[in-house]
C-alpha cells in the first residue's frame, strides 16, 4: 500500500481524490470547510467508481446511514483502527463493504425499525390494495372477496392511513412503485 496524498480539509480531499483517482480514499467524517459526508457526496457525484472508507469516532447510526447514502463503502470507528484498519482497507479496496462491528448492530436495528409501510399491511389489505390499484370499485372487490362493501371501505381507509395516501390516484401510483401493477 502506498499513500499518494493527504488533505487538510474536505475541499482539498475532494480535489486530491478527483485528481489522483486512488484505489481507495480514507475520509475523516469531521473535517474543516467540507465535512466527510459532503466531501464523499461530491466525489461520488463526479466519480461514481470511487471507493471511500469513512473514519469516525461516532457510533450513532445517523452518521453511518448518511455516509453510506453519500456513497461511502465503509465506516470504520477510530477506536477500532488497531484491530480493523487493514481488514476495512482491503475490503473497500476490493469493492466490498465494511462496517465496524460496533456500529453494524446499531445499523441493523435502525433498519428494522424504519420498515417499509407496505409491510404493515395485512394480507387482506394487500389484496384490496391490489384490486383498488387495478381500478376495481368497492362492489366488485366485495363480490370477489365475498365480503361487504363496508368492509372493503374499512380496508381502504386503513390502507390509506398506513401508507399515508390521500386519493385513489395515490393508491395507483404507490402500487406502480411497488410493482403491484404495470
Amino acid at each position: 500500500m502506498e499513500v499518494i496524498g493527504e488533505a487538510g480539509d474536505g475541499a482539498e480531499a475532494v480535489r486530491l481524490v478527483l485528481q489522483h483517482k486512488p484505489t481507495l480514499a480514507i475520509m475523516d467524517i469531521a473535517m474543516p470547510r467540507i465535512n466527510g459526508v459532503e466531501a464523499t457526496r461530491r466525489i461520488i457525484e463526479a466519480w461514481p467508481d470511487a471507493k471511500i472508507l469513512i473514519l469516525s469516532m461516532h457510533k450513532d447510526a445517523v452518521y453511518v446511514r448518511e455516509t453510506l447514502r453519500a456513497g461511502a463503502r465503509g465506516y470504520l470507528l477510530k477506536e477500532s483502527i488497531d484491530q480493523d484498519m487493514l481488514r476495512a482497507v482491503r475490503a473497500v479496496a476490493q469493492g466490498d463493504s465494511f462496517l465496524s462491528p460496533e456500529v453494524s448492530t446499531t445499523v441493523v436495528q435502525e433498519y428494522q425499525q424504519v420498515a417499509d409501510p407496505f409491510d404493515q399491511l395485512t394480507a387482506r389489505e394487500r389484496e384490496v390494495l391490489q384490486m383498488l390499484a387495478e381500478g376495481k370499485v368497492a362492489k366488485e372487490i366485495a363480490n370477489e372477496l365475498d365480503i361487504s362493501v363496508y368492509t372493503v371501505d374499512a380496508h381502504r381507509g386503513r390502507i390509506m392511513k398506513k401508507l399515508s395516501l390521500k386519493s385513489s390516484t395515490e393508491i395507483v401510483r404507490f402500487a406502480m412503485r411497488k410493482g403491484l401493477i404495470q
